[in-house]
């Protein structure tokens, strides 16, 4: 059985999918601290994922930006292609990047929106992790590598009456993680998720509703909302040789809820 692989020298490579905020910066950075060679990639907004990869760098490590839509083909493409060039061969994947739009009742939504949610959180996640697969599996002449995938509480609690179109997004995300892992366990590649609670991200605004973690928080047994660097902590784990034996798993970061 192929053994998962140690995550030493110049093998740590790893590629945050929308690393240019919130979650996904907060992975980038923490990630640069601990060795890793990291893609941040991003969408539209560049100037915040440079703005990363100048911080990792000015602490000794090593960032490369790279622009990709993830839930285009075409584009998921490139961004792997880019980072064969650039970096190497990938050894972590943090399938970050997500959107949702305003808040609404699902009779309020159409098909585009639909399309929008699905292609960014569910695509995006398969395209990515697919790529990446091809490039850690032993059948490919990988090595293994780790796969964390970010969901949300929302895949638990369904948001009602504010965007069950994400919420079922992040249920698709749940699934696909453990199909996954189980599909090449064998193969020395390990596949995790963490769903984190309310945290204090600018996608809220994306809502329509910038201070929703304080109006939510209270519902949350801590009683407060949860911030980015938390959650890439427990991304951070999940890659590390700590979570060895872990596979397939889903790690609520949620204050308890």
């Amino acid at each position: 059985m192929a053994r998962v692989r140690e995550e030493t020298g110049d093998q740590k490579i790893l590629m945050v999918t929308g690393g240019g905020r919130g979650i996904g910066a907060a992975t980038a950075r923490l990630a640069g601290q601990r060795g890793y060679k990291v893609v941040v990639n991003y969408l539209r907004q560049r100037e915040s994922a440079e703005d990363v990869a100048r911080e990792i760098e000015a602490q000794g490590g090593t960032a490369v930006v790279i622009q990709a839509d993830v839930s285009w083909e075409p584009d998921v493409l490139r961004l792997f292609e880019e980072t064969d060039r650039k970096l190497g061969r990938l050894s972590a994947l943090v399938n970050n990047a997500a959107t949702l739009e305003r808040q609404m009742r699902l009779e309020a939504m159409d098909a585009a929106r639909l399309q929008r949610i699905f292609g960014a959180n569910v695509i995006g996640s398969f395209l990515c992790a697919r790529e990446a697969v091809r490039r850690m599996s032993p059948r490919q002449g990988g090595s293994g590598g780790n796969i964390v995938n970010v969901s949300s509480g929302a895949a638990k609690y369904g948001s009602p009456n504010e965007y069950v179109d994400y919420a079922a997004s992040k249920g698709a995300i749940d699934t696909f993680t453990v199909g996954l892992a189980r599909e090449v366990a064998e193969e020395g590649i390990r596949v995790n998720a963490v769903r984190p609670g309310v945290v204090y991200t600018d996608l809220h605004a994306k809502g329509g509703e910038p201070a929703r973690v304080d109006r939510v928080k209270a519902a949350v047994p801590m009683r407060r909302g949860g911030h980015p660097e938390e959650v890439a902590a427990a991304i951070l784990w999940l890659l590390s040789d700590e979570a060895s034996y872990v596979t397939g798993s889903i790690l609520d970061v949620g204050g308890g809820r």
